[in-house]
């Protein structure tokens, strides 16, 4: 494992101003803004453990130090530490000034085609990495605008690895239950019928690259047109009507680059429709 700070309690505490801002919440933990006062004054984010049943808590602490600790890569967040005192659980990371792709893609006005792209990109460079390039293999499981993360050049750090698994270089499946989120994940792996592969997050990253393209949400109950709630549905019916000027007809920079537009939907049907194949 890379060399990684060990901090109180009481330290984490004073930096977060007694746990006071807030930046996001999930199933098992709360993540605060902090400020580490060591001569330069530094801005961090602590995931806080804890907000479930005790194994859940330890399950995801261990399962997080394992896999992004012995990871070094720009698509990454990096772990500068952790808190392993008593029945506190916390990691301290660096800081994400730009927030989630979440929140990102529903900025009005919505972010550039080009800067979509390179998110895409990014994320995808850094799956790569965690699923060839590190000492074990890593499925994150939960991959989701949500645990993609915006430093402060745009560039796409992949966060939150509670759910992970780590295989050893020699395996490439594994048969413990996956925990990610719906919608994100197929349903067979949800119900417990496959085994644990890689396939796991090309599905979700294949999602993803859809919300990224047509910057919404993957299901959007308000909008009119049934066809269009379920973005997977509304995306293949374009494809298959060969009406792809009506996913990104709003975004001038798409509808100038279309067959790129077209390369990356692609991309997405090989993780969403061929997911099963072995």
């Amino acid at each position: 494992m890379m060399s990684l700070q060990s901090f109180t309690y009481k330290k984490l505490e004073e930096a977060t101003n007694q746990f006071e801002e807030e930046l996001g919440e999930g199933a098992c933990s709360t993540v605060y803004k902090g400020i580490l006062d060591t001569g330069n004054k530094k801005l961090i984010a602590i995931k806080r453990l804890g907000k479930m049943e005790k194994d859940c808590t330890e399950k995801e602490f261990q399962a997080e130090m394992s896999a992004i600790g012995n990871t070094d890569h720009k698509n990454l967040v990096r772990l500068l530490g952790f808190c392993n005192e008593g029945q506190h659980r916390l990691l301290v990371y660096e800081y994400m000034s730009n927030g989630s792709l979440a929140s990102y893609l529903l900025r009005n006005p919505r972010p550039s085609w080009y800067r979509r792209t390179e998110i895409a990109f990014g994320t995808a460079r850094g799956l790569a990495y965690l699923h060839e390039e590190c000492s074990n293999l890593i499925i994150h499981c939960d991959i989701k605008p949500q645990n993609i993360l915006l430093d402060d050049s745009l560039t796409a750090r992949i966060s939150d690895f509670g759910l992970a698994k780590l295989l050893d270089k020699d395996q490439t499946r594994t048969l413990t239950e996956v925990r990610g989120t719906r919608g994100y994940v197929a349903p067979e792996w949800l119900i417990g019928k496959k085994p644990i592969t890689v396939k796991v997050d090309v599905y979700s990253f294949g999602i993803l690259l859809l919300e990224l393209i047509c910057c919404r949400r993957k299901v959007e109950q308000d909008l009119e047109d049934e066809k269009q709630k379920v973005l997977a549905d509304w995306a293949y019916y374009c494809y298959e009507e060969g009406k792809l000027h009506l996913l990104v007809q709003e975004d001038e920079g798409a509808m100038e680059d279309i067959n790129r537009v077209e390369k990356i939907l692609y991309s997405s049907w090989i993780g969403i429709i061929l997911e099963g194949v072995e």
